[in-house]
């Protein structure tokens, strides 16, 4: 039945619930986001925006990281998950940054600690052109229950949304992402879900059980 779908009509309410809609890393310029997004690889974003203030305070420009040694970032970054490699890799990158050169998705997946999702966000939140669809753990937990593939590789997920999408509507990533933070969590809030009327996953199992019972707490 997914497969009658055309998707670039059933996501169009989707991306105008979130269209403009601010990634949830609070980051203000390019520098930062760049910062940001790989400290944020197996973190939350949540953990990301308190310790960037400080961070940001003491290097707060790439210039002034190019100048500091990894170590030198430990004692800010040290609650962050492999925070030793990002610390390696972030001052790898500001060394070898060029303000001056093109924002592109080639030119930041050269770098070591950003791969194809972390530079879509970059881009993203630069205001750039999308040059791909941004696919982080949210949106490969949402788009195979909506019906849309059965891949579960972001990579896969990516090529696929690329190809029944309009490059207009490439934003579509962070709409699925911002659904899957919301309401499609693991466990799914399907009654108050937009796209439920072409979702797989409610067809199957979420009248019966994605439901909540009538009178049932929504704490």
């Amino acid at each position: 039945m997914s497969s009658k779908i055309d998707w670039s009509v059933a996501l169009r309410p989707l991306l105008k619930e979130y269209k403009g809609k601010k990634h949830p890393l609070h980051a203000h310029s390019v520098y930062q986001s760049i910062v940001m997004v790989v400290l944020s690889a197996q973190s939350t974003d949540d953990v990301i925006n308190k310790l960037a203030p400080e961070l940001f305070a003491a290097y707060p420009t790439m210039e002034s990281l190019a100048k500091a040694s990894p170590e030198d970032l430990w004692p800010y970054v040290k609650g962050v998950r492999n925070f030793a490699n990002k610390a390696k890799w972030l001052v790898g990158i500001a060394r070898q940054f060029n303000a001056d050169a093109p924002l592109t998705l080639e030119s930041l997946t050269q770098f070591s600690g950003i791969g194809r999702k972390s530079a879509n966000v970059i881009l993203r939140q630069a205001g750039k052109p999308a040059e791909g669809i941004i696919v982080d753990l949210h949106v490969v937990r949402v788009v195979p229950r909506l019906g849309i593939t059965k891949e579960t590789d972001p990579v896969k997920i990516e090529e696929r949304l690329m190809k029944i999408l309009p490059r207009e509507e490439w934003d579509a990533g962070m709409a699925l992402s911002f659904l899957g933070r919301e309401i499609c969590r693991p466990k799914p809030e399907c009654e108050k879900c937009l796209m439920n009327t072409v979702c797989a996953y409610y067809r199957k199992i979420g009248k019966s059980k994605a439901a909540p019972k009538s009178g049932a707490s929504h704490k």
